[in-house]
C-alpha cells in the first residue's frame, strides 16, 4: 500500500516539558528508533528538522503549540511515490527518500505504526502514562 505515516500527536507539554526542541527532538528519536527497528540508519542534521539517511531526508516534522498543546506532527515517508517531490524544494534542497526505496520492498504500513506507537510509548510515556 502506498503512502506516509502522518502522525499528530495532542499532547500537553505543561507544566514540566514546555521546551518546544526538546519536544521537536523526541519525535524525532520516535522515528529515529522506529527506522532501526526495520534496520535503517537514520540520524539529525544539527539545524534542521526532521529524520535523514545518507540516502536523503525520510521524514518531515512540523509542529504547532498553543498553550502548551502539541498539534501537526510528522510525516514518514514508507511507501510513498517520490516522484510528488520532483515539485517540492525539499529542506535545504536536499534528496527524499522512503523507507521501501531503502529497503526495496514494500512494507505493511501497520508493521510500521505498529513500531512508531510502540517508540512513542518509549520516548514520551511519562506524559502519555493516563492514555
Amino acid at each position: 500500500m502506498l503512502g506516509q505515516i502522518v502522525g499528530y500527536p495532542i499532547i500537553s507539554l505543561s507544566p514540566d516539558r514546555k521546551d518546544v526542541h526538546k519536544y521537536v527532538r523526541d519525535l524525532e528519536e520516535v522515528l529515529i528508533r522506529t527506522l532501526a527497528d526495520f534496520g535503517i540508519e537514520s540520524f539529525r542534521i544539527e539545524g534542521l528538522t526532521g529524520v535523514h539517511t545518507k540516502d536523503g531526508k525520510v521524514a518531515a516534522i512540523g509542529v504547532h503549540i498553543k498553550r502548551w498543546v502539541t498539534t501537526h506532527g510528522f510525516a514518514l515517508n514508507v511507501n510513498t511515490d517520490l516522484s510528488f517531490f520532483d515539485w517540492i524544494i525539499a529542506c535545504e534542497g536536499e534528496p527524499v527518500t522512503s523507507m521501501e526505496k531503502l529497503l526495496g520492498r514494500e512494507l505493511s504500513l501497520l508493521e510500521v505504526e505498529d513500531k512508531i506507537i510502540e517508540n512513542f510509548a518509549d520516548v514520551f510515556g511519562e506524559l502519555i502514562q493516563d492514555i
